[in-house]
């Protein structure tokens, strides 16, 4: 994708407001959705004499390994920026970027990584007070508008619950099927299956099917692991790894002591749609499916997601359920004020919430949210 082409990020502003403030600027995401091509936008009006080193490569790896402060300058030499790709397979990243930082002040340290359990454990320690993170996601809704237009957006909403919306499945959807099934079964799980705790690849694969057949649905530890043929222990460190490299996030139950309400129950969501059906082999055309609500819950979930992310919201987020089987979507907590939101793919016969929520939080807002008006949720003025 040419430079005239490529779609802004939300968080480039962010980012280039943090450049040259003494700390390392660290980016997370998953495979492919675009860190690279981030981290080039931020550099193209820089106007500095940039180093860029990859992870990927051996050579790079092995002169990183254990440099000392000496070959680091000799590397770095009169390079203002510095800009390590896929820092998550150097040895030792956090070590390495706060040398960097602690002595060479004058150095801007950016820095990429695809798994955050590798990445995030050797740096977080290290890099205490040293560094500015960011979570980059697949696009989002709002980045989409906000390169196009809200009609062209809105026309592609089918699109978007079916094959998601990656950057290389947005800018060459002709082939979003090939692309998404190269992500489901290489890209995405590469850094999972280089660790040595992923030592069952088949037992992996049959878990990430069973998320993807679950999606809106409350997961149970117990009954994922009888599914899956796997201990409690196993499942639920799998089910770890796989939120940490972006690919799954989770809603905890949403409970204040009301009687009946699921107090220890999760729901799981994917970051992105595109790759529910590359799991389940599934592109069949929404007409010709009887999942259109979970994908279309899935996706309002994960944007909002995204939207809070990139506007660095802090707000928590959950699910509410009785053990009556009533429920309430997605609720989101912000200091006193709850919103509670029900998604409902067509508008026919829209119901609210449940009574028994209104009454025991009388003071929380609640909507329910179609096809036919979810913009106001996923780009607020």
């Amino acid at each position: 994708m040419n430079s005239e082409n490529m779609i802004k990020r939300a968080q480039l502003s962010y980012a280039q407001q943090r450049l040259f403030k003494g700390k390392a600027l660290i980016i997370y995401g998953a495979r492919q959705v675009g860190k690279t091509t981030f981290c080039e936008q931020l550099l193209q009006g820089l106007q500095k004499k940039v180093l860029r080193l990859n992870g990927d490569y051996i050579t790079t790896r092995q002169e990183l390994a254990e440099p000392s402060i000496a070959e680091l300058q000799r590397i770095i030499g009169d390079h203002e920026v510095v800009f390590i790709d896929e820092a998550q397979r150097l040895k030792e990243p956090g070590l390495l970027l706060k040398i960097i930082v602690d002595q060479m002040p004058q150095v801007q340290v950016i820095a990429t990584g695809s798994s955050s359990f590798t990445l995030a454990g050797h740096v977080n320690e290290p890099l205490t007070g040293r560094k500015y993170v960011l979570h980059l996601s697949p696009l989002s809704y709002r980045e989409l508008v906000d390169h196009t237009d809200y009609l062209s957006e809105k026309n592609a909403l089918s699109s978007r619950l079916l094959y998601g919306s990656y950057p290389e499945v947005v800018t060459d959807p002709d082939m979003a099927e090939e692309h998404l099934r190269l992500l489901a079964e290489s890209y995405l799980y590469k850094d999972l299956f280089a660790l040595e705790e992923i030592n069952r690849p088949q037992l992996f694969d049959k878990l990430i099917q069973a998320l993807a057949l679950q999606v809106g649905n409350e997961v149970r530890l117990s009954e994922l692991a009888q599914t899956v043929g796997a201990d409690h222990k196993t499942t639920a460190k799998y089910l770890d790894l796989l939120e940490q490299a972006f690919v799954i996030f989770m809603l905890p139950a949403f409970s204040r002591n009301v009687r009946n309400e699921i107090k220890k129950g999760r729901k799981v969501y994917f970051y992105d749609n595109g790759i529910i059906n590359a799991i389940t082999s599934n592109f069949n055309t929404l007409n010709n499916r009887n999942d259109v609500g979970a994908l279309w819950e899935n996706y309002m979930v994960a944007e909002r997601r995204k939207f809070l992310e990139q506007q660095r919201l802090f707000r928590r987020t959950f699910f509410w359920r009785t053990t009556q089987q009533q429920e309430v979507d997605y609720i989101e907590e912000e200091g006193e004020q709850l919103m509670a939101v029900e998604f409902k793919w067509k508008d026919k016969g829209k119901k609210d919430v449940p009574l028994t929520f209104r009454k025991a939080y009388p003071h929380a807002t609640s909507q329910v949210i179609s096809s036919a008006d979810y913009h106001e949720f996923l780009y607020p003025i």
